[in-house]
């Protein structure tokens, strides 16, 4: 029997699926349920009201909110009409929000009235734009920091100057007939920007992604059909952020098979074990050791009353060994992705050993290659020999936006994707992740670029220079810190430059340890930054 690869766009996989399962539950929050019928239509009154402020095909709309269903109608919403959803760290600064929805070009930027985990977006945004509150028409926006965007639609009670209230925002859909939606759905096509998702780099500010339709939905549903065998039957637990691709990817993967995918507005551990059991949960897509250890710890946890089948995980192989002790009942899995290339490009499997569902994150999906190069000279490596891991195929980005140098390094002249990683390929092509080339930190499954701590330390008046390295961290597997060379006759305190960065950079960026150093382990011409990890590692692990 031969097998097909079905390639949809995200919106045509959402019809289908209203076809096949109308009355089945998609997103399910523990005080609410959405069917795909019902989800399809809240899309398209999304996508008319959109498209009656004047958003139309290729124009970038800004989605800034907690986890809530009205992220995922204007997720959708938008893609029906041609538009490009651009989801944002809701963990974001004002600084870093400035920046990001004016390299973006955002034409519309939804947010929410609610302050949720002491974040309040209303208030972050006037920050970032200080000429917010002089505005005099919402539809018309005149931002010096944002040349593009026209409007700010703000969800929820509160009407502050220079944002447009709900009401009059789903006012706008009676100007358009649902009819003008299905012809805009019609002409998407695979290989059309389906999504912008930002990802910090090696530079100083976060670097934009457009992901096609085809490189968002191939790797989902090869997931869900393949390593989560997922059918209709199925409620898959994922309390992750909705800006991130570990909650688009099995939304994709649920609607594929008409399964219910279980999401929370923010996750507490007690909440999440009694919501997973009444909603009896099959899959847990909990994904990075900061929940799972959350979970397992907890005084609620009763593997014998979960009954889950499946749990993604990713992290060091001795923490995936003990977390897979503590559920008995459960097949833990990992896997290897990144956001250049659709969200994941490999899968462990249940059918593997439970040395290679923890060492390694499993075969390449059908249709991706890779090739693990040398570092240095470029040279394809053998099996299980260490190197950069390069991607080609369907799954891979359409390069970095606004960023042609960029691009220049990140591919290679025959098209294949630089990820910067460090892994190894089994004899069976397994993939094994060895840590980043590139000076990049894993925080809780955020990418945080050094350079970025770096260059705001910079900014202290006594600091000389900055290093940022990995830390190893129980709950987060990792953690910023910073080695310090101060300037001559200056003096300052580990909780002086803690401090400085609180509030002025995201919390999972402030450095958690700082070192003062008068010397730098040094190679011929650079800062040897594998000494300083070795040297906190030690430390830490006594």
């Amino acid at each position: 029997m031969l097998t097909v690869s079905d390639v949809y766009t995200l919106p045509d996989l959402l019809a289908r699926a209203v076809n096949k399962y109308p009355d089945s539950d998609i997103v399910v929050f523990p005080d609410s349920k959405t069917t795909f019928a019902q989800l399809y239509e809240r899309a398209k009154k999304a996508a008319r009201s959109l498209k009656g402020i004047g958003v139309g095909d290729g124009d970038s709309v800004g989605i800034l909110m907690s986890n809530c269903i009205e992220f995922v109608d204007l997720l959708l919403g938008s893609q029906l009409i041609g538009a490009i959803p651009v989801p944002i760290n809701a963990r974001y600064k004002a600084k870093e929000l400035a920046y990001v929805i004016d390299d973006a070009g955002l034409k519309v930027l939804a947010t929410t009235d609610r302050i949720v985990e002491h974040v309040d977006f209303v208030k972050l945004l006037q920050e970032a734009f200080p000429d917010l509150n002089n505005q005099t028409d919402p539809m018309q926006l005149q931002l010096t920091e944002a040349r593009n965007l026209n409007s700010i639609i703000l969800f929820g009670d509160r009407m502050p100057v220079g944002m447009l209230d709900t009401t009059t925002f789903k006012t706008l859909s009676k100007s358009i007939e649902d009819e003008e939606i299905e012809i805009s759905r019609s002409r998407l096509q695979v290989r059309d920007i389906a999504m912008m998702m930002y990802t910090s780099g090696t530079t100083a500010n976060p670097k934009g992604c457009p992901i096609t339709h085809e490189a968002l939905v191939r790797p989902a549903v090869e997931a869900g059909r393949t390593r989560f065998m997922i059918t209709e039957t199925d409620r898959m637990w994922d309390p992750l952020p909705m800006f991130h691709m570990s909650f688009v990817l099995p939304l994709i993967a649920c609607m594929d098979a008409g399964a219910a995918l279980l999401t929370m507005e923010y996750f507490e551990p007690k909440l999440a074990l009694s919501y997973m059991e009444s909603e009896k949960a099959t899959l847990n897509f909990a994904s990075f050791p900061t929940i799972m250890e959350a979970l397992l710890n907890h005084v609620d946890y009763d593997p014998d009353a979960l009954n889950m089948r499946i749990v993604n995980n990713v992290g060091p192989a001795d923490l995936l060994v003990s977390m897979q002790e503590r559920m008995p009942n459960t097949i833990q899995i990992s896997a290897y992705g990144l956001t250049e290339c659709g969200g994941v490009v490999s899968f462990g499997h249940v059918e593997d050993s439970l040395e290679k569902r923890t060492e390694t994150s499993g075969k390449l999906f059908r249709g991706i290659q890779a090739q693990i190069r040398h570092p240095e000279t470029d040279e394809i490596m053998g099996a299980n020999e260490q190197g950069e891991i390069l991607i080609k195929g369907y799954c891979v980005f359409e390069g970095y936006h606004n960023a042609p140098d960029k691009n220049q390094e990140a591919f290679t002249k025959d098209g294949w994707f630089r990820t910067g990683d460090l892994c190894s390929l089994d004899e069976e092509g397994r993939v094994t992740y060895h840590g980043r080339i590139k000076d990049m930190l894993k925080v809780g499954g955020e990418n945080v670029a050094a350079v970025e701590i770096e260059g705001f330390l910079s900014h202290h008046p006594a600091i000389q220079l900055a290093q940022v390295v990995s830390a190893p961290d129980n709950k987060y597997v990792e953690v910023p810190a910073a080695f310090i060379q101060l300037k001559e006759g200056m003096v300052a305190t580990e909780n002086e430059i803690i401090e400085f960065c609180k509030g002025q950079l995201s919390s999972f960026k402030v450095p958690r340890y700082v070192r003062f150093v008068t010397e730098w382990p040094m190679s011929a011409t650079k800062i040897q930054k594998i000494r300083l990890r070795e040297r906190i590692a030690a430390e830490i692990r006594g």
